[in-house]
């Protein structure tokens, strides 16, 4: 009898230790292209909009809970399950959270980054549609092993889930898999739970076991099979983590294709979930775009380009380089082998090239830092040229105070000037290569020495001349 129209909570087990990880963090918690595999799986839970979603933790459960908490826009509740006896005594600590809800019930676990909203919606129209207790989401593999395989009588229905260790030859040939996503009806749910044993070599509760008590009771329960088998893969070894973000980032890159976006290569591109890319944008290989980054229309990134939570405007170009934190202005070069770090912004047009490090510090529109300098705590204006070598001195060890430097729109700073911060160089003035510039440069003044001295006023350019 089909139930249409009914409330749906769901249940994500986010609660497993993850062993074979060997690792202090929670297993649920390890990054596939850039956000928690659970993220993945309440992405997917959250687009079915269910009236309550419960996330069942364990080990770990403060920092599972500050992972995710606030992500949403739907509402998250957490259940502990202060030992982990297994996925029935977990869904367990889930539905006790659910109270009073009435209707059907989205079980899933937190550890199947490729699950998708459409697998999700295929399971939970299914199940209304049958009017069954409870339902499989399963899936058809060419290499069965290692899961446990769905048994289906005459009619179609699921008869049993049978552990791979506990299958006959005979149920060891069947290719379609438990995938240990389940939509059941709350109240059969319920009573099932109490039912279920822990008489196995774990001594755990389990899911599947929930399965085999409705069945007992002769209540129907149905599967359906994923339409992209991958989707159920769960993770469950730092193996398994690789072996899924390969797919996650094939995802990725061909949504950015399809949006207009040239990946050069998508099998040496790393593009995290969090990205955007503008359209006519290139990307070339071994290229790595990270975190919160942005990159506008019609840029040229890589190739060998590594970069973090930054943004990167229009028409930019960024080769061989390592951005963190940046802002890399319209039509703006970097690299090769340039790093930004944190704070640095580049204004419209301007450059920083080979083997410049810049840190806190804005190059203006125009401005070019080419080759071989650092520039920290610095603010540099319009139409700047910084010569090879310099470097703004801005921490002093004695004080422990990092200073600023200034320079002024037009200035022309000669290869190897130590700018001795804090300081100021005015509006087109200009310093000798070698200078150490220790105290502040008027406008239009040429200084030179060490300690940099005034030499003489700047000669008007033919184009102010003209004016």
């Amino acid at each position: 009898m089909a139930r249409a129209g009914r409330d749906l909570a769901a249940v994500v087990l986010a609660a497993g230790e993850g062993k074979r990880f060997k690792s202090s963090l929670p297993k649920v918690l390890h990054e596939v292209c850039g956000r928690p595999m659970l993220a993945g799986v309440l992405d997917a839970v959250g687009a079915l909009r269910p009236t309550q979603t419960v996330v069942v933790v364990g080990r770990g459960a403060e920092q599972v809970r500050a992972s995710v908490q606030g992500l949403y826009k739907h509402p998250l509740a957490f259940a502990l399950q202060k030992q982990q006896l297994g996925t029935a005594d977990a869904a367990q600590v889930g539905d006790d959270e659910l109270g009073k809800f009435a209707g059907d019930v989205l079980v899933t676990p937190g550890d199947t980054p490729l699950l998708t909203a459409t697998a999700l919606r295929a399971v939970v129209a299914h199940h209304r549609k049958t009017g069954a207790a409870a339902t499989v989401l399963s899936a058809d593999l060419d290499d069965p092993t290692g899961y446990g395989r769905i048994v289906r009588d005459e009619r179609g229905d699921v008869r049993a889930i049978v552990e791979h260790r506990d299958a006959t030859p005979f149920e060891r040939a069947i290719g379609e898999i438990n995938s240990g996503v389940y939509v059941f009806d709350r109240a059969a749910l319920r009573s099932a739970l109490t039912k279920v044993g822990r008489a196995n070599s774990q001594g755990e509760y389990y899911l599947p076991d929930v399965i085999a008590v409705l069945v007992e009771k002769g209540e129907k329960v149905s599967a359906i099979a994923a339409a992209r088998p991958e989707e159920i893969l769960g993770v469950n070894s730092r193996a398994q983590l690789a072996e899924v973000a390969v797919l996650v980032r094939a995802r990725i890159n061909r949504k950015l294709m399809d949006e207009g976006v040239t990946i050069v290569d998508p099998a040496q591109t790393y593009i995290d979930a969090t990205v955007k890319v503008g359209r006519d944008t290139v990307i070339h290989p071994l290229t790595f775009l990270e975190g919160s980054t942005t990159v506008g229309a019609g840029c040229e990134i890589g190739p060998g380009a590594r970069v973090r939570d930054s943004r990167i405007e229009a028409g930019a170009r960024v080769i061989f380089s390592v951005l963190d934190g940046a802002r890399v202005g319209p039509d703006a070069s970097v690299g090769p082998y340039a790093y930004l770090r944190p704070g640095a912004k580049l204004a419209r047009g301007s450059k920083v090239g080979t083997f410049v490090e810049v840190k806190g510090s804005t190059i203006g529109v125009g401005s070019k830092v080419p080759h071989l300098s650092y520039v920290g705590d610095a603010t540099i204006g319009a139409d700047v040229n910084v010569g090879a070598a310099t470097v703004t001195v801005n921490y002093d060890s004695e004080t422990k105070i990092k200073s600023r430097t200034i320079i002024g729109d037009g200035a022309k700073i000669g290869s190897d000037t130590m700018l001795i911060a804090p300081v100021k160089i005015g509006r087109r003035a200009v310093t000798g290569a070698g200078s150490v510039v220790t105290r502040d440069v008027p406008a239009e003044t040429v200084v030179v020495g060490n300690p940099a001295r005034p030499l003489r006023k700047r000669k008007p350019t033919e184009r102010e001349n003209s004016h």
